[in-house]
């Protein structure tokens, strides 16, 4: 299956990307350290927020598949650039906090499943990806 996603740039460091079979639109900007204003977005947020909301999205679908309720489950990424040439993405920091109550067993097959996340297998080697659980 493939998705269609239209981007367009619109001036300014600015750009819009529209998901082909839904319509929702979202607008990315150049980060303040590379000649952005910050306005929204940049395109390595939107990157580092991609793993994130991908790790949640997998646990929701364990979740479903095995009758747990993950309901308010949270996920928040640290990302930091490299400091010298190439530009690139050196390290994201995940903090997954999830819903009191769960067994050991059941932790355990929630940080394998966050792990396969189709997005962090995406991400090159020397990416370092630190994954913190708060039960």
């Amino acid at each position: 299956m493939s998705v269609n996603i239209s981007c367009e740039y619109l001036g300014d460091l600015h750009t819009r990307a529209v998901h082909g079979p839904s319509g929702h639109a979202i607008v990315t900007d150049a980060p303040v350290d590379n000649q952005g204003k910050g306005e929204g977005f940049s395109p390595t947020d939107l990157a580092a927020t991609s793993m994130a909301t991908c790790m949640l999205t997998i646990l929701g679908i364990h979740a479903r598949n095995t009758g747990l309720d993950l309901t308010g489950m949270r996920a928040t990424v640290a990302k930091h650039m490299t400091t010298t040439p190439p530009r690139r993405i050196a390290r994201l920091e995940v903090e997954m906090t999830m819903p009191p109550g769960l067994s050991v067993d059941v932790r355990d097959r929630l940080v394998r499943a966050a792990e396969a996340c189709p997005v962090k297998q995406s991400f090159h080697p020397s990416v370092e990806i630190v994954l913190n659980w708060k039960w």
